[in-house]
């Protein structure tokens, strides 16, 4: 009986290994090279295959520095991965700390949000870190997919009634950005109470309710931006740059040939005393310039001061109108 037990066993030993042999193999390489294996699934098809000067696609999601970790962060959210598992390496000592610090910064997660498609951006990440160096993302976004759907047959909508080859850029843009302030109001209600029925805070609000804060309007200008093929961000000052008492703002930044330029439909479509709807163009494709120069009336606008150091697509700009 021994004799056909042991072989009987033999085969089933071999069965199992050839059953889990990338498994195996990958924890043998783990072990002899001290390095974890990272799992890189594919991404999705609103990811953004562009650098920016702040944040850059992470190569091999192995962070060296803080920047490193940004690279990170802004990479996973950018591809539309729902988790993801990183490791510090020993080199980088305060990577631990430097990941707490960062994962709990809400106004740097605001600003590395608004990198990505809105589609991408996330409503909350959820961090695990360990002693040992492990971190993992776990990423639940902003838009499901049935509002997804619903605003894409709005967006190809738009561009069909509105876009031509024919036109240049500022005609095509021009178009879009009255349609959306033409067919849009601004939520009074989300802004005086921090609470709204409608989605206002999102491109949903403008698509279906026709209602929209500055959130709203931009998340919906930068779907268009991207679906027609414009390299894009948004721009959010917060309440660290103003000094009187505001939450802030966010608008759109869009790449027209080798220059980048503001766009803010909701400074466009201002909230009138009188009830009548306004339209403007004071902030639509406008230099860095010539939008300080609209926010200086009789009273100064500062929702507009953008930290330069991380939006630093303006930069250039900004110091070739100085000199």
């Amino acid at each position: 009986m021994k004799k056909f037990i042991i072989p009987f066993i033999c085969y089933l030993s071999i069965f199992f290994i050839l059953l889990n042999i990338n498994s195996i193999t990958n924890l043998l390489a783990k072990t002899l090279s001290g390095n974890p294996m990272l799992t890189i699934e594919n991404s999705n098809e609103y990811t953004k295959n562009y650098d920016f000067q702040y944040l850059k696609r992470s190569k091999d999601y192995i962070p060296y520095s803080y920047n490193g970790l940004l690279d990170i962060i802004f990479s996973v959210i950018n591809n539309g991965w729902k988790e993801f598992t990183f490791y510090c390496p020993s080199e980088y000592q305060e990577c631990v700390s430097d990941i707490a610090h960062i994962t709990k910064d809400e106004i740097v997660l605001t600003h590395i949000n608004n990198f990505v498609h809105p589609y991408n951006s996330f409503k909350t990440i959820k961090t695990s870190i360990s002693d040992s160096g492990e971190i993992t993302l776990n990423v639940i976004y902003l838009y499901t997919e049935d509002e997804i759907k619903v605003i894409n047959n709005y967006v190809d909508k738009v561009i069909k009634e509105l876009y031509s080859e024919d036109k240049n850029d500022y005609e095509n843009l021009k178009a879009i950005h009255d349609y959306i302030i033409n067919n849009t109001k601004y939520d009074i209600e989300r802004n005086d109470t921090g609470d709204s029925k409608y989605k206002s805070y999102n491109a949903y609000g403008p698509v279906v309710d026709g209602l929209a804060t500055c959130n709203g309007y931009a998340d919906l200008m930068a779907i268009i931006l991207s679906k027609l093929g414009y390299e894009n961000f948004k721009v959010a000052t917060t309440s660290e740059e103003i000094s009187y008492e505001s939450n802030g703002h966010v608008w759109n930044a869009v790449k027209i040939g080798d220059e980048w330029l503001h766009l803010d439909l909701t400074w466009d479509d201002p909230v009138s005393n009188d009830g009548k709807d306004y339209l403007y163009h004071k902030y639509f494709l406008v230099t860095t310039e010539e939008m300080k120069k609209s926010d200086n009336g009789a009273v100064t606008v500062e929702e507009h001061n953008f930290n330069k150091a991380i939006y630093q697509e303006f930069l250039p700009l900004t110091i070739e109108k100085e000199n």
